[in-house]
């Protein structure tokens, strides 16, 4: 049998003839104002030579304890094609006077090259699963040609990195920007100027460098400065500072996508039951048209981010159907979600528990929502572990005293607090960690990473244990996961 050649053949793209080349060397000195020593290609950027892989352009940049000027000749031997330097050095290189700046010029000169739908996101949380997501469901709509900044590539550094290494075919590009202080996220959406921009949410996350809420939504809120003409502004309805936020996106935005549970949504959601084998089913009106689809994913947070991912799916012009799929088979990422099963050390030692690996970040918002999320999860004992939320200022104390009751919500049985600013927890729930709120929790306050490690060992992992382990990065209890998970290799 002969399969028709429409079911077997993509349709000719005028993309198609673009070279195979990320860069070659005249591009690069061209948009840097550099000068290339030799003729050369590369198939990606990179900025540690620990990551460089053959075929990459090694941009040897200096920081404030660092020189990449020193690694040049182990990005050399890990075959990078060609580095971007300050001074002359061995092997191909473009010569510029500043090796950042370099970066950002490349960055820029990569987002003009492009004829692409572009995607800008921010918020206190669940950026990082927003845009990962949208990536899903616009790269299996496009012939493999979305692109994404990876992992938390969100700062000044980062997100002309990430527009660097965007190939000149790309059809769409979602890029994460992230901020801590005023006027850092203006800057990096003028290099992205997306078409569509998102807040995912307002939250007291970085709250220390901050008046308060409404400063950080003001920052926040400077994604939308960066907006193409005739550019859309999508933002969360149920927030408190939705008024506040709609009212800059009205400044800059040609539309404004409002999202969330609200009646006057624009993107609403209707229903949310739980999915056979776990996740939502969601029922949602885009803006008067009904669409059902399977969110992979457990938890109120991920129904409400589905509703953000849909919004700005259909203001790019790409496929719903796609954005369903990628929702329904979508895992959770490596410490922002990651489900893993890891085999019992206590009593006999069978039996597997269930580790819910959230080690990347932490803020008041999104302990409140794991911990609840924790608390609905089957299990014969909940477990969580619980590192320092940073960067909250003054008010510090108050924040992680107030966990109490999420940690009641989140029904557990046993906690380890780590990092001294959970004392104020610990004191808050009391010796006991009864209280007034809940039955007696199993609590410890341990210094760190290592400390927790030799707490959770002490006692063992059960069968059919649940494990939640989350907390700010500089915590470090990514290291603690990574253990766990170790003994499954």
């Amino acid at each position: 049998m002969t399969a028709h050649p429409a079911l077997i053949e993509w349709p000719e793209d005028p993309s198609d003839a673009a070279g195979l080349a990320l860069w070659t060397s005249e591009d690069i000195a061209t948009a840097t104002g550099g000068r290339a020593s030799a003729r050369f290609a590369v198939s990606g950027v990179e900025i540690d030579s620990r990551d460089v892989v053959e075929g990459d352009l090694f941009f040897a940049l200096k920081g404030e304890s660092s020189d990449g000027h020193r690694y040049l000749e182990g990005a050399a031997g890990r075959g990078a094609a060609g580095a971007v330097v300050e001074h002359a050095s061995f092997g191909p290189h473009v010569l510029v006077s500043n090796t950042s700046s370099a970066l950002e010029d490349l960055g820029k000169a990569a987002r003009s090259r492009v004829d692409a739908g572009i995607i800008g996101v921010t918020g206190s949380a669940g950026k990082t699963g927003v845009k990962e997501a949208l990536y899903s469901a616009l790269d299996r709509a496009c012939r493999g040609r979305a692109h994404r900044s990876v992992k938390s590539y969100n700062n000044h550094v980062g997100v002309p990195l990430s527009l660097a290494r965007m190939p000149a075919a790309t059809r769409f590009g979602v890029f994460e920007m992230g901020m801590n202080h005023t006027g850092e996220l203006a800057a990096l959406t003028r290099l992205v100027r997306p078409h569509v921009a998102i807040v995912t949410t307002i939250a007291p996350a970085h709250i220390g460098h901050f008046s308060g809420e409404e400063e950080i939504a003001d920052a926040k809120g400077e994604i939308f400065e960066g907006l193409e003409r005739g550019g859309v502004a999508i933002i969360p309805a149920d927030s408190r500072h939705f008024e506040r936020l709609r009212a800059k996106a009205a400044l800059h935005a040609e539309r404004v996508i409002s999202f969330g549970s609200n009646r006057d949504a624009t993107v609403r959601l209707i229903d949310a039951l739980p999915a056979p084998g776990g996740g939502t089913l969601v029922t949602a009106d885009l803006d008067g048209r009904k669409v059902c689809y399977t969110i992979a994913q457990p938890g109120a947070h991920w129904v409400t981010n589905s509703l953000a991912v849909m919004a700005a799916v259909e203001a790019i012009g790409g496929d719903l159907g796609a954005a369903g799929l990628a929702l329904a088979e979508m895992e959770g990422l490596a410490g922002r979600g990651a489900r893993n099963t890891i085999p019992a050390s206590a009593g006999d030692g069978s039996g597997r528990a269930l580790l819910i690996d959230e080690s990347y970040n932490a803020n008041p918002a999104s302990m409140a929502v794991t911990l609840q999320q924790l608390g609905q999860t089957p299990a014969t004992r909940r477990i969580a572990i619980l590192g320092s939320m940073r960067e909250l200022g003054a008010d510090e104390a108050r924040y992680h005293a107030d966990l109490a009751g999420p940690v009641a919500e989140g029904k557990v049985d046993r906690l380890i607090l780590v990092g001294p600013e959970m004392a104020a927890l610990a004191s808050a729930l009391g010796k006991s960690g009864a209280g007034s709120l809940a039955a007696a929790i199993d609590v410890a306050h341990v210094e760190n990473t290592a400390e927790a490690a030799q707490c959770l060992a002490a006692d063992g992992v059960r069968g059919g244990d649940a494990i939640l382990v989350k907390g700010s990065n500089s915590v470090g209890l990514g290291a603690l996961v990574r253990s766990l998970t170790a003994r499954e290799q």
